[in-house]
């Protein structure tokens, strides 16, 4: 539920108001990285915000998850380790306080800025992270399908980009006889 909503507000929001929320989880996380340039530095802050929503999606962040969008934003971002964990921090923190209101908005803003293939090595991190614990539930699957959604790719890419990680989905994880089922048949 949206702050916005839980305060009877819904609707009721300026425009004004909702161009400062949506710039201000990306702003918070951006001042970690005041050495990079703004634009760079705008982007690993969309990039990791949005990491952390795909792995609080099941409402709980493990360490495994925490470690994997710490390795992918120092790659992404071309950052220092202390880098990559502050800006995770910061990304996990202003999730779990904003998530409700802020998902939509900052992944719109990615999706505003990203190039398709940025889209597409995001979404392939997006499943990197949800795998990191072993398995992808099927929350995290279904967040992550979603922000596909938001990022206007198509069903096919998010299909592609899921079946490089399909050993380890929970849904399939599941079915009766799931470890003697070949290739051929998934």
């Amino acid at each position: 539920m949206s702050i916005l909503k839980f305060l009877g507000l819904e609707g009721k929001a300026s425009e004004k108001a909702v161009q400062a929320a949506r710039t201000e989880a990306v702003r918070e996380i951006t001042r970690q990285l005041e050495n990079l340039p703004p634009d760079k530095a705008r982007y690993v802050a969309k990039f990791a915000y949005i990491l952390a929503r795909v792995a609080n999606a099941d409402m709980n962040v493990s360490r495994a998850e925490t470690r994997e969008m710490e390795r992918i934003v120092q790659q992404v971002g071309g950052l220092s380790e202390e880098q990559a964990v502050v800006v995770v921090h910061a990304a996990k923190t202003r999730n779990l306080v904003f998530g409700g209101t802020d998902n939509f908005l900052v992944t719109r803003e990615f999706n505003n800025v990203a190039t398709r293939e940025q889209k597409l090595r995001l979404l392939d991190c997006l499943f990197a992270v949800s795998a990191a614990e072993g398995g992808i539930s099927s929350v995290e699957d279904n967040e992550i399908r979603q922000i596909s959604r938001e990022l206007q790719l198509e069903h096919r890419d998010y299909i592609a980009i899921r079946l490089r990680y399909r050993d380890q989905l929970a849904v399939l994880k599941d079915l009766p006889g799931a470890d003697t089922v070949s290739d051929d048949e998934q």
